[in-house]
């Protein structure tokens, strides 16, 4: 699927298109989720989609997805991961979500929300530790809440440009998250620097 086919089937089957194409990122759609949230941005902006039930639908599309590979982990366990490990291409990616449960714990499933693939497979594992529902839920989908936002956010602004933008999203991933930090610490220390200089202008 390519991102003409995603706004042909927008077009035609509206918010729904939006939803399914989210949800089935749980069986590899060619498009990463990035794209496929950015577009609905994109055609909220474009008036293709109004922009309250467009953001819900992908918010919904997100977090079911995910919640799937929960469900599946939890009760069918670990024929369920064989599976994707058998995979060649997925088997790097399951061990590199083993790493990172191992390392953060439950958490993870905030980091792996900006590592493509990885937020798939890392439903699956906290499935199969058992992890309680309610603790999957809170943690999930307040993260994916904030996710959804920001790159809905990002293709409402984007417009045409979304596919290179969400190349560029998948390809550097992670490395992204220091962006916001970087931008919080500017505008911080321009906006000492500005007080700092008023408040020297009125002492003179």
């Amino acid at each position: 699927m390519t991102y003409d086919t995603l706004i042909t089937m927008i077009g035609q089957y509206g918010y729904a298109a939006l939803f399914f194409a989210l949800w089935l990122g749980i069986v590899g759609m060619p498009i990463p989720d990035e794209g496929i949230v950015m577009t609905g941005g994109a055609v909220a902006a474009s008036g293709l989609l109004r922009i309250v039930p467009a953001f819900f639908l992908t918010y919904l599309g997100v977090v079911s997805g995910l919640t799937l590979g929960y469900i599946l982990g939890r009760y069918v366990g670990t024929p369920a991961l064989d599976r994707i490990r058998r995979k060649k291409k997925l088997a790097v990616y399951v061990e590199k979500s083993e790493q990172l449960i191992e390392r953060y714990g439950s958490y993870a499933l905030v980091i792996s929300y900006f590592l493509p693939v990885v937020r798939h497979i890392i439903p699956y594992l906290v499935g199969i530790n058992k992890m309680t529902f309610r603790r999957y839920a809170l943690i999930s989908y307040s993260t994916g809440l904030v996710w959804t936002c920001a790159f809905f956010t990002l293709g409402y602004f984007a417009g045409d440009q979304v596919p290179a933008l969400a190349g560029f999203v998948s390809r550097y991933g992670l490395q992204l998250l220091w962006l916001p930090v970087i931008l919080i610490i500017v505008i911080i220390i321009v906006k000492k620097y500005r007080s700092s200089r008023l408040l020297n202008k009125g002492r003179q």
